[in-house]
């Protein structure tokens, strides 16, 4: 005797489909808690709003940030959870600002923990050898205000990376010895308020304190760093730059609907996906 299956039982290939609507929907929840996530624990945005990196990174352009490339998250060390490396010479780094932290500065590390570090006019000595860099003597761009105009560059054997200067600031300070220099932070938690002239590492030895690295920015003539209000704790690090991910030329002078249309008018779309190094 024949059995007959029940005509109305659908297949597997007639099971209902789900609304397009819904799963766009979906898709777009997804992607946020995807995004979400990767912000908040393995990458961070960071707006570049001065010059003193030009013109390794322009004056307006917006950085993803590896934050465990180092191995430490606020602070916490990271060993065997994330693939990480110890911070060296010449890389670029996000950090907290020494004497604010809710300020976040882009600088390149120069000198590393233990280390003793003197800087004469326009060169760098560590432990009394001179460290080579590329010197670039630049002005400002009239076209670009966050970047600079190339005039003269001086290749020196080793060098891994470029610094400007401004033409004619070739000078040393005059050396500084009236007031003794803090290996540690003051009482407060910060180190000592600068002045307007650099005062770590100029005219004598500044021995670099364990924990702690001499960053500097590559636009030596307009940057506020070490020099000025010393080493950065280890702790202060967030993480190294990946790429830029958008760039354009901004007035700081401008409304925020004005910045919103310069970034059409003034987007620097070369720039994109321009790796930081």
């Amino acid at each position: 005797m024949e059995t007959q299956t029940d005509s109305q039982t659908p297949t597997a290939s007639e099971k209902p489909k789900r609304s397009e609507l819904r799963e766009f929907i979906e898709m777009i929840i997804t992607t946020l808690i995807m995004a979400l996530f990767g912000i908040t624990f393995v990458v961070r945005s960071v707006n570049v709003p001065t010059g003193s990196m030009n013109n390794t990174i322009y004056s307006g352009d917006f950085l993803l940030v590896n934050k465990f490339i180092f191995g430490y998250e606020g602070g916490v060390p990271l060993d065997g959870f994330t693939p990480h490396r110890p911070i060296r010479r010449g890389d670029i780094i996000v950090f907290k600002f020494p004497q604010s932290e809710d300020q976040n500065y882009v600088k390149r590390v120069i000198g590393l923990p233990g280390e003793t570090i003197e800087i004469r006019g326009q060169r760098v000595y560590i432990n009394g050898q001179e460290l080579p860099e590329t010197r670039v003597i630049a002005e400002s761009d009239l076209e670009d205000s966050g970047r600079l105009n190339i005039l003269e560059e001086h290749p020196t054997a080793g060098a891994q990376w470029k610094v400007y200067y401004r033409p004619g600031s070739d000078f040393e300070y005059e050396t500084q010895d009236a007031e003794p220099l803090p290996e540690l932070p003051l009482p407060s938690g910060r180190y000592r308020d600068y002045k307007n002239e650099p005062h770590y590492g100029i005219g004598r030895p500044f021995k670099i304190p364990e924990g702690c690295y001499f960053a500097m920015g590559d636009n030596r003539d307009n940057s506020l760093d070490s020099r000025y209000w010393g080493p950065v704790p280890r702790d202060y690090v967030i993480g190294r730059p990946l790429f830029v991910y958008a760039s354009f030329d901004p007035n700081p002078q401008a409304s925020l609907g004005e910045r919103l249309g310069s970034f059409f008018s003034k987007g620097r779309w070369k720039r994109l996906g321009s790796l930081v190094k």
